[in-house]
C-alpha cells in the first residue's frame, strides 16, 4: 500500500467510544431484495457477505420502523420483534471480519408508494404532495400518530441492539418523513411540529432523543447513533442551505456519533444558490466538525479522490456505487492494486458481484447512475 493512502486506513474511536478499523463506510443502498413480508432474505444476505470485511463500517439499506412508512419493494423491516432472528443473521454477516454494522432506520412519508402500505394512504407533516407527476397527496399525520412514529424509532433502536448491530443510523434525508417535517414545502402545520423554522426542527430532534434514550436503556456496550441530512431540496419553497445550518447546529449538541451529508457530489456546491460554490459538506464541517464527526459522500470514486477528501479533515468517506462495481476496493487499495479498480459495470458481472437479481434489473435499466458496459 503506498504510504499517501495511511489516511484511508486509520482507526477512529466515535464520540460513543466505538473503534473502526478504518475511514471507509458502505452508503446506504436500497436494494429491493427483502421478502416481501419485510424478512431479510439469503440473497441479500450473501449481496452483503461479499462486501463486508475491507471497510470500517456498513450502512445497511434503510428499514422502516411501521408499515406506514414502508417505501420501497423488497425493503427490510424492522417494525416488530419477529423480525430480530433475521436481523441478527445480518448485523452478524456484515462483523464476520472486523466491520462495524450500522442499521439505517426511516419512515417514507409521502414518499411512500401507496400500494405497499396497509390502508394505500401515505402519511406526512402536511397534506401536500411531492412535486412529481402522479405523485399521491399525503394525509396529515395526527399529533398521536407523531408520538407514535416518534416511539417507533426507539423501539426500531431496541431491536437493532437485540440484533447485535454496532448502531443505528437515522434517516433524515432524501425526501423522506424527517426532511418532510423540517421542510417548509411538506410541513404547513402551525402546531407544536410546524410553522417556523425552530417547530419544523421538533420531530427530528424528537426521534434523535427517543432513539437516545433506547440506547441508554438497552445497550449494554458503546452503539453508534449516526444522522443522515440533505443540505437543500429542488422544491419551492424547500430547504435552503442557510436552514441546514442552523438544523446541524441543534444536532450537533444532541451528542451524535456522525452526521452523514447526502449529496451527489462531494465537492459540488449549492444548487439553489449558484453564489455558494464551496463543498456543502465542507461548510457543514467547517460549522460543526468540532463537535459531531462528518461523513462525507458523493462521486469520489479513486483511492486518490478520497484522500484528497479526507485532507479538507472531515473524518469519513462512504462509498456507495464504487462498492457496488467493486466489492473488494477497501482490500484492493490496502494491497496496492488501486490501479486495477473496476471503474464500470459489466452486464455479465452479476454472479461475479454477488447481486441479487432484483437490484441487478434496475442497474440495467437506470440510466447513467452507473457506467455500465456491454
Amino acid at each position: 500500500m503506498k504510504q499517501k493512502y495511511d489516511k484511508i486506513f486509520k482507526e477512529f474511536t466515535f464520540p460513543s467510544g466505538v473503534e473502526v478499523k478504518n475511514r471507509i463506510m458502505v452508503a446506504p443502498m436500497t436494494h429491493y431484495s427483502s421478502e416481501d413480508n419485510g424478512e431479510v432474505s439469503e440473497r441479500e444476505l450473501a449481496y452483503y457477505k461479499e462486501r463486508t470485511g475491507g471497510v470500517g463500517t456498513f450502512i445497511t439499506a434503510c428499514a422502516y420502523v411501521t408499515k406506514e412508512g414502508k417505501g420501497f419493494p423488497g425493503q427490510f423491516s424492522i417494525d416488530d420483534d419477529k423480525f430480530i432472528p433475521g436481523l441478527k443473521k445480518l448485523a452478524q454477516t456484515i462483523q464476520a471480519n472486523g466491520t462495524k454494522a450500522v442499521i439505517q432506520i426511516y419512515h417514507g412519508g409521502r414518499q411512500s408508494p401507496p400500494q405497499l402500505l396497509p390502508d394505500q394512504q401515505p402519511l406526512s407533516a402536511s397534506a401536500v404532495a411531492a412535486e412529481r407527476e402522479g405523485a399521491a397527496t399525503p394525509r396529515e399525520m395526527t399529533v398521536d400518530e407523531i408520538n407514535k412514529t416518534i416511539q417507533a424509532f426507539g423501539d426500531a433502536t431496541r431491536r437493532a441492539i437485540e440484533a447485535g448491530f454496532d448502531g443505528v443510523e437515522i434517516h433524515g434525508a432524501n425526501t423522506y418523513l424527517l426532511q418532510q417535517f423540517f421542510s417548509p414545502h411538506s410541513n404547513r402545520r402551525e402546531d407544536q411540529w410546524g410553522g417556523s423554522l425552530q417547530n419544523r426542527m421538533n420531530f427530528p430532534l424528537a426521534i434523535v432523543d427517543s432513539v437516545k434514550k433506547a440506547v441508554k436503556e438497552h445497550a449494554k456496550k458503546p452503539f453508534i447513533v449516526g444522522y443522515r441530512i440533505s443540505p437543500e431540496e429542488g422544491s419551492n419553497p424547500g430547504i435552503q442551505l442557510d436552514d441546514t445550518l442552523q438544523f446541524v447546529d441543534k444536532l450537533a449538541d444532541q451528542g451524535l456519533d456522525y452526521l452523514h451529508v447526502s449529496v451527489n457530489h462531494f465537492w459540488n456546491g449549492s444548487f439553489r444558490e449558484k453564489d455558494k460554490t464551496e463543498s456543502r459538506i465542507v461548510k457543514i464541517h467547517e460549522k460543526i466538525g468540532d463537535r459531531t464527526p462528518i461523513v462525507g459522500v458523493g462521486s469520489l470514486h479513486t483511492a486518490d479522490e478520497v484522500v484528497e477528501a479526507l485532507e479538507t479533515g472531515i473524518p469519513f468517506i462512504a462509498l456507495g456505487r464504487e462498492l457496488l462495481m467493486e466489492p473488494k476496493w477497501i482490500e484492493k487499495v490496502q494491497a496496492g492494486e488501486e490501479d486495477q479498480l473496476r471503474k464500470t459495470l459489466s452486464r455479465n458481472a452479476q454472479e461475479e458481484l454477488v447481486i441479487p437479481d432484483p437490484l441487478w434489473d434496475r442497474l440495467m435499466n437506470v440510466k447513467g447512475w452507473l457506467p455500465v458496459e456491454d
